[in-house]
């Protein structure tokens, strides 16, 4: 295909932030992208979400921490990492050769650390936007889930906004009542971006011991199961912001993906899928292209958000 006929790929997602195409590799299943680099072209990504990072280096959870699920898997890692300043030191140096959009994922079990790995990361040489996790079932503030706490999920955005100079993308949790709340919250204290939908809150149980499958109980269920939840979140959201939405949940093909842009996602993230299939994330974008033109469409930015049928926000 010659480059007159390939459709226009690059897209805006807040803040001056421009990338080359809208499929983006999700924190977490792709660890910190180098891992990812000997099997897959990382030139070819919009951008990369590196592992979600901590002030100090995390463990995670003991094993069994992973456990296929029927279209999909339930995980409770717990948010193993390096830490930021390894991130920092030794692995973002080695990231920016590859000239892709660099976003650090980050969490914190108070408020106040979630700024102070944002003010560290705000600093480093080479990072494009920082994504904040306020949405993992395990990440808990006064026993209390940050990810379904409306004011609690205010207050770290707020903290964060004012600490960081970079764009920020605010990521959600699917395991609330009404999600579009959240997202008017992030946006009203700073937010440049919703990305949209982290897991969502399962269980498996070993018949045989009669126990938990997983040591932590509790994980997040991921890949194609989700997905009909995570269009219908991020159709809603995106109909309800100003600010750029980028969607996730279950995505495994092209199709998948030009679905989430239709509702109007500005991009997508790729997730469960680069498990699976390392390569996922630089298919998917082959895929979006070919779609586009087979639908007779230019520019990806002809066909993010127009969705025929639905009513009126």
């Amino acid at each position: 295909m010659t480059d007159a006929a390939r459709p226009r790929l690059a897209v805006d997602v807040g803040a001056g932030l421009r990338l080359r195409n809208p499929i983006i590799a999700a924190s977490g299943t792709f660890g910190y992208g180098l891992e990812f680099a000997g099997v897959t072209d990382l030139r070819a990504l919009g951008a990369i979400v590196v592992k979600g990072l901590s002030l100090e280096p995390h463990q995670g959870h003991p094993a069994p921490r992973i456990l296929e699920t029927p279209a999909g898997m339930l995980n409770a890692i717990g948010l193993q990492n390096i830490g930021v300043r390894a991130f920092v030191e030794a692995t973002l140096p080695q990231l920016r050769v590859f000239g892709t959009p660099i976003v650090a994922n980050c969490w914190g079990r108070v408020p106040e650390e979630f700024g102070e790995v944002a003010a560290r990361l705000s600093d480093a040489e080479g990072l494009a936007a920082i994504e904040i996790n306020v949405s993992c079932p395990n990440t808990r503030e006064w026993g209390r889930i940050i990810a379904t706490d409306l004011e609690l999920t205010r207050e770290v955005v707020r903290l964060v906004r004012s600490r960081s100079r970079l764009p920020l993308w605010v990521k959600l949790s699917p395991n609330v009542t009404d999600i579009v709340s959240f997202a008017r919250v992030a946006e009203q204290e700073g937010a440049d971006a919703i990305s949209l939908i982290n897991t969502l809150l399962g269980m498996a149980v070993d018949l045989e011991r009669r126990r938990p499958a997983l040591t932590n109980v509790t994980g997040g269920l991921s890949g194609p199961a989700i997905k009909p939840v995570a269009l219908r979140m991020v159709h809603d959201v995106a109909r309800a912001v100003r600010i750029p939405v980028i969607g996730m949940g279950g995505i495994s093909s092209g199709d998948d993906a030009l679905e989430f842009l239709l509702v109007g996602a500005r991009a997508v993230q790729v997730g469960t899928a680069s498990l699976t299939d390392p390569r996922a994330t630089e298919r998917i974008a082959a895929e979006v292209s070919a779609g586009l033109r087979r639908r007779g469409c230019r520019d990806v930015n002809e066909w993010i958000g127009t969705l025929e049928g639905a009513p009126s926000a």
